[in-house]
């Protein structure tokens, strides 16, 4: 049997809702796999709510460079928050988000591109020495248009360009340039907030699609329902599930009542032009990087006991 430890069980309490002896039997049951121990609460209808993987944050920021048909986004990682405020750090974060948008998304590449006389590895050496804390480049995206605009939305902003959460959408249209980047900043903030996993049901991972069925099958199974019932019950769910994160199916935070397709449908009657959603890019500050945590309290009380 798996050692659950308190923190695991932390943990999958923090992500389920669920009670804390259900958390440990859980883990137990599934050998300590984190993920396998949400999708069995989620089963057993115990889990209140399926609240995404989070993991703790990484310190640092989101770069944004734009220009008038193309957008770069990237993520440059530090140890503390308090670099994120230092100049030389926003410096070069603003720096490497512009290298991306002239030498695209390879990390290698960016490194080895110059700045001047210098790449950009030798940038963040330099400025690691003059800070004094270990930075790191963890990854960089890209979009571009043709005809259109890229809409762009930094959350958290603590100056131009830089934040903790960053948005760069692009949209196809031969409408006014100018309105339509107005409304794709609208859409970038409600992809800020919404957090959608995909444009749309077809471009969805279909693992993820197997997965959702299978909970919800297994689910309303335990429950004792017939094979029938449960396929209708199941294929009720996957389209609220669709709803949850598809970005076109979902509630348009500007306008309740009014899905992300409905609004773009009522901008292209403003633009006189219609207008796809080509793709978009979600940045969010440490998104799946797993790092430690530190129970203060417990360091002091293990020091003072070891004194």
């Amino acid at each position: 049997m798996a050692n659950v430890t308190a923190q695991m069980v932390k943990e999958l309490r923090e992500r389920t809702d669920a009670g804390m002896m259900d958390c440990k039997a859980a883990l137990g049951e599934t050998g300590g796999d984190m993920e396998a121990a949400v999708d069995l609460l989620r089963k057993k209808g115990l889990a209140k709510a399926a609240k995404k993987a989070g993991r703790i944050a990484a310190e640092g920021l989101i770069g944004l460079a734009l220009t008038a048909n193309k957008g770069a986004l990237v993520e440059v990682n530090s140890e503390t928050d308090f670099v994120a405020r230092n100049d030389l750090f926003q410096g070069l974060v603003r720096m490497i988000a512009d290298v991306a948008l002239s030498h695209g998304t390879d990390i290698e590449t960016i490194l080895k591109a110059h700045v001047g006389t210098h790449t950009v590895a030798d940038a963040i050496a330099t400025t690691i020495a003059k800070v004094g804390e270990n930075m790191t480049l963890r990854r960089a995206a890209t979009l571009s248009v043709g005809k259109g605009a890229i809409g762009s939305y930094m959350h958290n902003s603590v100056s131009e360009g830089l934040g903790k959460i960053g948005v760069i959408v692009a949209l196809e249209s031969t409408g006014d340039a100018d309105a339509l980047k107005q409304f794709g900043k609208m859409v970038a903030m409600h992809i800020a907030a919404a957090a959608p996993q995909a444009l749309d049901q077809a471009s969805l991972d279909k693992e993820t699609i197997r997965r959702e069925k299978e909970i919800l099958s297994e689910k309303f199974k335990a429950q004792g329902k017939p094979a029938n019932v449960i396929e209708k019950i199941v294929e009720s769910g996957l389209k609220t599930f669709y709803k949850e994160v598809c970005l076109l199916e979902q509630d348009y935070i500007h306008e309740p009542g009014k899905n992300v397709a409905q609004a773009v449908k009522e901008a292209e009657g403003k633009l006189g032009a219609p207008i796809k959603i080509a793709s978009y890019v979600r940045y969010k500050l440490g998104e799946g990087i797993d790092r430690p945590t530190t129970d203060f309290a417990a360091e002091v009380a293990a020091t003072v006991g070891q004194g």
